[in-house]
C-alpha cells in the first residue's frame, strides 16, 4: 500500500477522489432527506385537507353513511368517538395500521333510546373538557401525523396520516383520520438513490482520472528537474541548469532557486579551485627558496643565508596561518558575541608603527577580538607598504555604526580598482614585488572578516590624496541589517 500511494500524484489523486465522495454523500444524503421531507409534507398535506373535508360534513350534521370521502379509492378514512371507537371507514380498507385503531368495521349504530343524550349530560361532559374544547360544529386547529400502512382491495401500501378532531352538535367530538398515500415519495426517493448509486462512482471516476492527469501534468516540470539534478550529481558538472518551465507558479519558482543553488555553488566550487591553485602557486615559490637555501648549506655551510631563510619561513608561516584564517571563514564561522574597544585596538594596533595618528573615541562593538585586530593590522600593514610619511586612524560613531578609517598619504587606489583589491591573491603592479607586498590575502581577509560581523570594508581617496580604507561595524546591542557590498 505505501508502494502504491508512495508518490504525490496518486496520493493527490486518492485524497481529491475521497474529499469528492465525502462531498457527494453529504450532499446526496441531504437531498434524499430534503426530497422526502417534502414528498411526505405534502402527503400529509393532502390528507389533512382530506380529513378537514370529512370534519366539515360532520360538523355540518352529515350522517356517517352519507359522507362522499368513504367512497374514495385512494384515501382510507376512519372516524372515531372520544372512547377510540370506529364509528365509520371506507368501504373497500381491509387492513390499517398507525391511526390509533386498528379496527376497519364500524361498531353497531346505538339505538334511538341509548343515541338520545341527556342535554344535562352532554353540559356534563363538556365542563369536564379542558380549556380547549370546541363549540358545536367547530373544528380543530390544526393536524396531527403518523405513518402507517393500510390495505385496500388487497393492495398494501404506506400513507400519511392525518388526524383532525371536530365537535358534533349530536356525536361530541369525533376524531377523523385520513390518509394520502407515498408511493410518489417512495418512487422519487429509490429514483434519486438510484441516479446516485449510478452517477457518484461515474462521477468520482472522472474526478480521478481529471486529477490524476492535471497532477501528472503539473509535476511534470518536477520530474525534469529531478532528472536533471540527478545527471548534475552524477557528471559533477555544476555548469549544467535545470529547466525553468515558462509559468509563474511554484514549480517556476522553485527551478529559479535550483539554478541560482547550482550558480552560487558552482562560483563557490570555482572560488575554492582558484583558491587551491593560488595557494600552491603562493606556498612553492617560498618553499622553494627555503629548500635551495637549505640545500647550499648542506653543501657549502659557509655560503648558508641564514637571515633569508628566517625571512622565508616567516613569510611561509604567516601566509600558511592566512590560508586557515580563510578556511575557517569559508565554512562560516561566526565570531564571538564578546564586546570589543575599537579605539583601545587601534591603539594596540598602531603602537611600535612610526608615522601613525590615532584619532579615536571610545566605540564599542561586537565580535571576535582576534579577527578584529587582524583586520585592523592588515590594513596597517597594506597602508605601510603605500604610505609616503604619514598614516592616519581615526574611530568614530556614525549613527547606529561604528567607521573605523585608515588613511595614507600615498599614491592611492585607482577608482578601477578599488573593488578588485579584496579578491584573494590579487596584488596590483606597484604591489608585484615579493618584498613590497604580500601575498594579496590581506585586504581579502580583512573583507571576509567585516562581511562576517556584519559589516562593510570600502576603498576610497583620503583627503591628502592617498588611499582611504572604511570599517563599518554595528555597535554594540544594534541589530544586525544585511551587510552591503
Amino acid at each position: 500500500m505505501s508502494r502504491l500511494f508512495g508518490s504525490v500524484r496518486s496520493r493527490a489523486t486518492l485524497g481529491a477522489t475521497l474529499v469528492v465522495a465525502v462531498a457527494l454523500v453529504a450532499a446526496g444524503t441531504a437531498l434524499l432527506l430534503s426530497l422526502r421531507a417534502n414528498l411526505t409534507g405534502e402527503a400529509g398535506t393532502r390528507a389533512e385537507r382530506s380529513a378537514q373535508a370529512v370534519a366539515s360534513e360532520l360538523a355540518a350534521r352529515t350522517p356517517l353513511d352519507k359522507l362522499s370521502a368513504l367512497d374514495a379509492e385512494d384515501t382510507p378514512v376512519q372516524i372515531v368517538d372520544e372512547d377510540g371507537v370506529l364509528l365509520a371507514a371506507s368501504e373497500d380498507l381491509e387492513r390499517i395500521s398507525g391511526t390509533g385503531t386498528s379496527e376497519v368495521t364500524p361498531a353497531p349504530a346505538p339505538s334511538d333510546e341509548d343515541d338520545r343524550d341527556d342535554p344535562d349530560d352532554r353540559d356534563d361532559d363538556r365542563d369536564d373538557r379542558d380549556d380547549d374544547s370546541l363549540d358545536p360544529g367547530e373544528i380543530a386547529p390544526g393536524a396531527s401525523y403518523t405513518n402507517g400502512t393500510a390495505t385496500i382491495d388487497g393492495d398494501t401500501e404506506d400513507y400519511r396520516f392525518a388526524a383532525v378532531e371536530v365537535e358534533t352538535p349530536d356525536r361530541g367530538r369525533l376524531t377523523v383520520h385520513a390518509g394520502a398515500p407515498l408511493a410518489a415519495e417512495h418512487s422519487a426517493v429509490g429514483t434519486a438513490l438510484t441516479a446516485m448509486l449510478i452517477g457518484f462512482p461515474l462521477l468520482l471516476g472522472v474526478v480521478a482520472a481529471v486529477t490524476w492527469l492535471v497532477t501528472g501534468r503539473a509535476l511534470r516540470p518536477v520530474e525534469g528537474i529531478r532528472r536533471e539534478m540527478a545527471a548534475i550529481t552524477a557528471s559533477e558538472d555544476l555548469r549544467r541548469r535545470v529547466p525553468e518551465p515558462a509559468t509563474h507558479d511554484e514549480v517556476a519558482r522553485l527551478a529559479r532557486t535550483t539554478n541560482a543553488t547550482l550558480a552560487a555553488l558552482e562560483a563557490s566550487v570555482e572560488r575554492q579551485r582558484a583558491f587551491v591553485a593560488d595557494a600552491s602557486h603562493e606556498l612553492r615559490s617560498p618553499i622553494a627558496s627555503l629548500r635551495t637555501q637549505l640545500e647550499v648549506a648542506a653543501a657549502h655551510p659557509e655560503l648558508l643565508d641564514l637571515d633569508g631563510a628566517v625571512e622565508d619561513t616567516v613569510r611561509l608561516q604567516n601566509l600558511a596561518a592566512d590560508l586557515l584564517l580563510l578556511a575557517r571563514l569559508d565554512t562560516g564561522e561566526r565570531p564571538a558575541g564578546t564586546r570589543v574597544d575599537l579605539a583601545a585596538l587601534a591603539r594596540e594596533a598602531a603602537a611600535g608603527r612610526e608615522g601613525v595618528t590615532v584619532e579615536a573615541e571610545p566605540v564599542e562593538v561586537s565580535g571576535s577580538r582576534g579577527q578584529l585586530s587582524r583586520v585592523l593590522g592588515n590594513l596597517l600593514d597594506n597602508a605601510e607598504r603605500h604610505a609616503r610619511e604619514r598614516i592616519t586612524v581615526t574611530v568614530r560613531r556614525e549613527g547606529g555604526a561604528a567607521v573605523v578609517g585608515v588613511a595614507d598619504d600615498g599614491e592611492g587606489v585607482a577608482e578601477a580598482d578599488r573593488e578588485r583589491i579584496f579578491e584573494r591573491f590579487v596584488r596590483l603592479d606597484a604591489a608585484r614585488s615579493r618584498d613590497d607586498g604580500g601575498a594579496g590575502l590581506g585586504l581579502a581577509i580583512a573583507r571576509d572578516v567585516a562581511v562576517r560581523h556584519g559589516g562593510t570594508l570600502t576603498a576610497g581617496a583620503a583627503p591628502a590624496g592617498g588611499a582611504l580604507f572604511e570599517l563599518r561595524l554595528p555597535l554594540a546591542g544594534a541589530d544586525r541589517g544585511t551587510p552591503r557590498a
